[in-house]
């Protein structure tokens, strides 16, 4: 296992590049099982996630080869062998799975789904749609089985916005009898992604992208190539990072109007932002303004962004509220920033940030990928070393992260943790 130092305090400039999208990969790779001709991905991003799912695609038979950014799947020997265990558990998109050999094999055994714990993340709106499809859905031994002799076309309404369950039921229905209308459906730039990989592969998919989305279902999908959208929360993160400490940061290979809501609360926190075609440049300012912020479906403001921009708003003179909407138990690095002498307190699904404060470095614990990626932020900008553990949250979510960060002038490195250190962190 490995432990992060940063050392705080040297300012960042120059130009960063976004990798692509974390939360498009997850969905992308496991719809390359509904193809019955090879398929390549190019633009995926270096993170374990992106390689627990090439071996998930291996044990069901796939023929997958994986170097640099570029994936091909050959899907043609693919069976649909169980997966109740083992690297499902790594992983909460491993539900994707669920969707796409449903869509293929008429059946699926995919174990319950891990990833980050964020409290409760119910799929039910996914057995919901399979259900609807004509699949019959139990949980046995911690499984879920998913049974069906045809997959036929319906209407879904979603009760909530649920960007997993809209892609999922998007994987089963492509190869439904029928039309498949979901309603309520998430709107997110990775659900058109998806949707763009699947129309290549020759489905009929429309009103992707908007609360509408309507399926044709066909009998057959080839393979053809495609390439990711970059990843909007990491350029985000980025561009908080450079509005934390920056002298002039340029975020390279960004849509920004994928990110619309947090440039703005950045314009009003004070935060010179100009865009381009791909770029974004976060300026230097005087001070920062205090800002209210609540996380929202997309285009809100992206629960994603909610732990990186709480430690920026530390830096803010006078009181921000930061209320989740989407995951109240999102709040776990309150108390690590806490040892780092933040001055924030938590009141129900809200965290109230009382600013402006020095951070000071301290030993942290990342619980989850985005708090991690908080808490690198926080390290950046405290007076010393931070220590920070827990990199395997990290890694499924941020590429090269460690070199990016030192191409803008940082002092970050990583450590092997001695048996003591070890210890210590799985009793704590």
């Amino acid at each position: 296992m490995e432990k992060l130092k940063i050392a705080g305090g040297y300012p960042l400039k120059g130009t960063i590049k976004v990798s692509g999208a974390k939360n498009s990969a997850v969905a992308l790779i496991p719809a390359t099982i509904l193809a019955e001709s090879p398929v390549k991905i190019e633009g995926l991003p270096n993170i374990s996630d992106v390689d627990t799912l090439r071996i998930l695609l291996e044990e069901i038979g796939g023929v997958v080869s994986l170097r640099d950014d570029v994936m091909h799947v050959d899907p043609r020997n693919m069976l649909s062998m169980p997966l109740p265990n083992g690297k499902v558990k790594k992983l909460r998109a491993s539900y994707y799975l669920m969707g796409a050999m449903l869509g293929r094999f008429k059946k699926a055994v995919v174990g319950l789904p891990g990833g980050c714990h964020l409290g409760p993340r119910p799929i039910d709106q996914h057995i919901k749609g399979f259900e609807a499809l004509g699949a019959k859905v139990t949980n046995e031994q911690g499984a879920l089985y998913l049974r069906a002799d045809e997959l036929t076309g319906a209407r879904i309404y979603l009760d909530v916005v649920s960007v997993g369950a809209t892609i999922n039921i998007m994987l089963a229905a492509v190869k439904a009898k029928g039309q498949t209308i979901i309603e309520n459906a998430a709107k997110e730039p990775e659900i058109i992604d998806v949707a763009t990989l699947l129309t290549n592969m020759g489905a009929k998919i429309k009103g992707a992208g908007t609360d509408v989305i309507r399926i044709e279902g066909v009998d057959r999908l080839d393979g053809c190539q495609h390439t990711i959208i970059p990843d909007r929360i990491e350029a985000g993160t980025y561009m908080i990072l450079g509005a934390a400490i920056g002298e002039g940061v340029l975020i390279d290979n960004v849509i920004p109007h994928h990110l619309e809501s947090l440039i703005a609360k950045l314009r009003e926190m004070g935060v010179p932002v100009e865009t381009g075609d791909e770029q974004v440049f976060i300026g230097q300012y005087e001070r920062l303004t205090p800002v209210d912020v609540k996380t929202l479906v997309y285009p809100g403001f992206p629960t994603d962004l909610q732990q990186p921009i709480t430690v920026l708003l530390t830096k803010a003179e006078g009181s921000s509220i930061v209320t989740d909407t989407i995951y109240s138990a999102r709040f776990k690095h309150i108390d690590e920033l806490r040892r780092m002498n933040a001055d924030i307190k938590v009141e129900g699904g809200s965290a109230i940030i009382n600013g402006a404060t020095t951070l000071q470095g301290a030993k942290v614990k990342a619980s989850d990928l985005r708090a991690g990626a908080a808490l690198v932020i926080a390290g950046l900008i405290a007076e010393g070393i931070t220590e920070l553990t827990g990199l395997e949250h990290i890694d499924r979510g941020y590429s090269g992260l460690v070199d990016k960060l030192n191409g803008l002038g940082a002092t970050i490195w990583r450590e092997r943790m001695t048996e003591q250190e070890i210890e210590q962190l799985k009793s704590s």
